[in-house]
C-alpha cells in the first residue's frame, strides 16, 4: 500500500499539505516518493516505478474486527463484500465488470485491525479506476435484496473456513481464550448470530463512520506521475466529506495470570496441537525479534521444531510458526499436527523442551544468520513488484506512522542478535503467558447393551 499524488492546481495550497519526499539510498526509486493530504484527510503515497506500465492501487482503511462490538462481530469483513456489490450510481457487479473490462484485476482483505482494498491496472485506465473508487468511497448502496445475499455468502465462508474447518475452529476458539479483555478476540468472520443479525441501520451506520476519507490511505504504485495523479485525487476524491474520527480503541489486555488449556472433540482423522503466547505490537523492535525467533523454532524443514518432532521423533507430520501483531500486541503461534493415533502429550512435551533450550542456550550463530538473512530476503523481495512495493508501504504508513520506517527494516533485522531471541524465548514464550489448544479426533462410544437384550 503506497501511492501518493500531487496536484499541479495545488501549488496554491488550497488543496493538498506539504510533501514528504522518501530518504533511503539503499532502495532505488525510493527517494521518488511522494505524498499529499487532501483537506478531508485522506492521504495519498505515489512510488513512481516504471519498469511495466502498470499500476498497483491500494486503499487501507483503518477499520477491522478490532472495531466491533458485540451484535456486530464480523460487520468489517461484510464491508470486504459490499463494497464490490454496487453504489447508488452504478449496479452490484458493475465494478468488476469495469475493472476486467479495462484489463485489470481487484482484490481484498480484512483483519483484525484494517481492511484493504487492491487494484491492478494498465496505466493508460487510472482515470477511470479513481472513478471507480471515489465512487464506492461516496455513494455505497445498501440494497436490501444484496445485503441479504451477501449474508448468505458470509455465512457460507464462515462454515467454510470455522465450523467445517478443525484448524480454523481450534485457532478461533484459541483466539477468544487468549483475550479476555481486548476485541482482539472477535474472530473476523463474525459470530454466527451476528452475521445473522446486521440490520441495515447498522451497516449504514458503519459504513459512515469508518469508510471516511479521514479514516483511509491510498497507496499507488507503477508508472504515474505523481502531478497527474494528484490531479486526479483532487477532482474524485477532495470533496468526498470527512466524518468525525472513530472512537479510539483505548482497551488494553491485562497481563495473563497462569496458562489456558482448551480442548475440542471434532470429526478429525488427525490431532491438532497449538500454543498461543501475548507479544508485541507490529510497530515494536520486540515484533522483529519475535519474527526471528519464529522463524529458528518453526520456519522450513530445516528449523528446530521440524527436525525434532517431524524428522527425529516422528512426533508430528508438519509443524510451523505464526506471528500476528497489529496496532496492539498480538499473538506468537507455534502449531503440530500429530500423526493419526499419535499421542499429543508427547508432542507438547518435545515442543516445550525445544522453547526451554532456546530460552537457555539461545540461537547458535548458524541459526541467527540464517533467520535474519531470511527476513532480509523476504524483505527485499517484495519491494521487486508494484504490488509488493505497495503493500509494504501500506503496512509501514498504517502500522508504524510513517512509510519511511520500512526503509530501515534491514537494518533493524540485521541489529537482531542471539542474545535478543534468547532473552525474548525466556521472558515471551513462557507457560503463564500462553494458551495451549488441542483438537483431538471425537471418539465414539457404543451404546450399552440393556440386560436381557437378544
Amino acid at each position: 500500500m503506497v501511492t501518493a499524488w500531487r496536484a499541479a492546481a495545488l501549488a496554491l495550497g488550497l488543496t493538498f499539505g506539504a510533501v514528504a519526499q522518501a530518504a533511503a539510498p539503499e532502495v532505488p526509486g525510493a527517494n521518488q516518493i511522494v505524498t499529499r493530504t487532501l483537506p478531508n484527510g485522506l492521504k495519498l503515497v505515489v512510488w513512481p516505478d516504471k519498469d511495466i506500465p502498470n499500476v498497483a492501487m491500494y486503499t487501507w482503511y483503518r477499520v477491522g474486527s478490532r472495531n466491533e462490538r458485540p451484535g456486530i462481530t464480523g460487520i468489517s469483513h461484510f464491508f470486504e463484500h459490499m463494497m464490490f456489490n454496487g453504489t447508488k450510481t452504478r449496479a452490484p457487479g458493475e465494478f468488476d465488470r469495469i475493472m476486467e473490462g479495462s484489463g485489470g484485476s481487484n482484490n481484498a482483505y480484512t483483519s483484525s485491525d484494517v481492511t484493504v482494498y487492491q487494484n491492478w491496472f494498465p496505466n493508460s485506465v487510472t482515470n477511470l479506476i479513481f472513478d471507480l473508487e471515489s465512487d464506492r468511497m461516496r455513494n455505497l448502496d445498501f440494497d436490501a435484496e444484496k445485503v441479504e445475499s451477501e449474508r448468505g455468502v458470509v455465512y457460507s465462508e464462515r462454515r467454510s473456513s470455522v465450523d467445517n474447518d478443525n484448524f480454523g475452529t481450534l485457532i478461533e476458539q484459541m483466539q477468544a481464550t487468549a483475550f479476555v479483555a481486548h476485541p482482539y478476540q472477535i474472530p473476523t468472520i463474525g459470530w454466527p448470530s451476528d452475521i445473522e443479525g446486521w440490520k441495515v441501520t447498522d451497516l449504514q451506520d458503519y459504513y459512515r463512520q469508518y469508510y471516511a476519507p479521514n479514516n483511509a490511505v491510498m497507496l499507488i504504485v507503477g508508472d504515474v506521475d505523481p502531478e497527474a495523479v494528484f490531479k486526479l485525487a483532487d477532482q474524485y476524491l477532495a470533496s468526498i466529506p470527512a466524518q468525525p474520527a472513530p472512537p479510539a480503541v483505548t482497551t488494553k489486555e491485562p497481563p495473563q495470570l497462569g496458562e489456558r488449556r482448551l480442548r475440542i472433540e471434532r470429526d478429525a482423522q488427525t490431532p491438532l496441537i497449538a500454543m498461543a503466547w501475548h507479544t508485541a505490537a507490529e510497530s515494536a523492535r520486540e515484533a522483529r525479534v519475535m519474527e526471528v525467533l519464529l522463524s529458528i523454532l518453526g520456519d522450513g524443514d530445516s528449523s528446530r521444531l521440524y527436525q525434532r518432532l517431524v524428522e527425529k521423533e516422528q512426533a508430528a507430520v508438519d509443524v510451523g510458526t505464526q506471528f500476528d501483531a497489529g496496532f496492539d500486541p498480538g499473538l506468537a503461534w507455534v502449531y503440530a499436527v500429530v500423526p493419526p493415533g499419535g499421542d499429543v502429550t508427547r508432542t507438547e512435551r518435545i515442543i516445550d523442551e525445544e522453547i526451554a533450550r532456546l530460552a537457555q542456550e539461545g540461537p547458535t550463530p548458524v541459526e541467527i544468520t540464517k533467520a535474519r538473512n531470511q527476513a532480509l530476503v523476504g524483505f527485499w523481495r517484495g519491494l521487486e513488484t508494484i504490488s509488493g512495493k505497495a503493500q509494504a508501504l501500506g503496512q509501514y504508513e498504517v502500522f508504524h506512522g510513517d512509510y519511511r520506517r520500512l526503509f530501515g527494516a534491514p537494518a533493524e533485522y540485521e541489529s537482531i542478535t542471539a542474545e535478543d531471541v534468547k532473552n525474548a524465548a525466556a521472558t515471551v514464550l513462557r507457560r503463564d503467558n500462553r494458551t495451549v489448544g488441542v483438537l483431538e479426533p471425537k471418539v465414539e462410544t457404543k451404546a450399552p447393551v440393556r440386560e436381557g437384550a437378544k
